[in-house]
């Protein structure tokens, strides 16, 4: 069985959050966030559904299809708009969808988690699914937390697949999770996200590593047949360690967080777009997507270009 990705889209919010403006605010500067984070502004403002939706008819323009033309939409999100209904049926229906929709949260590994459940959709006769990450991570978090703010922000991105009996751009899937690692990285109901940054750090690295290097194994392919590495945008020492481990070079890893920071399921689908427009992605190239988020869940993918 084959899936195509057919279309992508993505929104963030107008307002630019810099890091001097956090400075005014928290004790901070622009040199202590960029040096141990790698990002230098972020988006603030819209919602899961105000994102989604933009997203979302992007990806279906970008994919010349409609509405009427997906059976299935499935939203990675850690912040829906509410804790019930889902965000999910809403965003279908201002993109004018009638078909199943439904959220799924595993954290900054979302969009990945989503795109392997719209694989096995796919398998079970479903012919189009509309793939969204969105958040709104800026309601959750305390403006007065250092630690937190300089790094979590706003953004949407999404992608269509189709299914292809003739070919397919997915490779392989690793996907996991370590459910003891759960409050390593926590928002309780009414709180703000709270985490463990330098256990995150070390363990993100390994779970990053050893995902990839299965994903790589399973596909068939070895680091130097990956032409572009699209991580999950949390912090660029993560990305950087990861890439050394891989013995991929940094040239070749996508990096946006400098300009949208950590928006959790969105920033997989975000670097890629980026990449896109910039002309780095190319048919028949591999490329691997990887990510890890609070949970502990984790997932890597290799594609190949159509």
């Amino acid at each position: 069985m084959g899936v195509r990705f057919k279309g992508w889209g993505t929104a963030v919010p107008d307002r630019v959050v810099t890091n001097d403006e956090l400075s005014k605010t928290l004790d901070t500067s622009d040199e202590w966030i960029t040096e141990r984070t790698g990002i230098r502004e972020r988006r603030i403002g819209g919602t899961a559904k105000s994102l989604g939706v933009i997203a979302g008819r992007r990806a279906l323009d970008d994919a010349g299809y409609g509405p009427g033309d997906i059976d299935f939409l499935v939203l990675a999100t850690t912040t829906p708009d509410r804790i019930t209904p889902a965000t999910a049926p809403m965003i279908a229906n201002e993109l004018g969808m009638t078909c199943p929709a439904m959220d799924l949260n595993a954290a900054c590994s979302g969009f990945m988690y989503a795109v392997r459940t719209a694989y096995g959709l796919l398998e079970t006769g479903n012919r189009r699914i509309l793939v969204i990450g969105s958040e709104n991570l800026s309601r959750w978090v305390d403006w007065n937390d250092r630690n937190m703010a300089v790094l979590l922000a706003d953004g949407a991105g999404a992608a269509v697949l189709e299914y292809d009996p003739d070919g397919t751009d997915l490779l392989s899937f690793v996907l996991g999770a370590d459910g003891s690692a759960a409050d390593l990285l926590t928002c309780e109901h009414g709180g703000y996200f709270q985490m463990d940054g330098k256990e995150i750090f070390r363990r993100a690295v390994r779970v990053v590593v050893d995902s990839a290097t299965q994903a790589m194994a399973k596909a068939g392919v070895s680091a130097e047949d990956i032409a572009l590495v699209v991580p999950h945008q949390a912090n660029i020492r993560i990305i950087q360690a990861a890439a050394q481990r891989l013995a991929i070079p940094m040239e070749r890893c996508v990096v946006v967080l400098d300009r949208y920071g950590n928006t959790s399921s969105s920033s997989i689908p975000l670097a890629f777009d980026d990449a896109r427009q910039n002309g780095r992605v190319k048919k028949g190239e591999c490329a691997l997507m990887t990510g890890f988020g609070a949970g502990m869940t984790w997932a890597s993918a290799v594609v190949r270009w159509s």
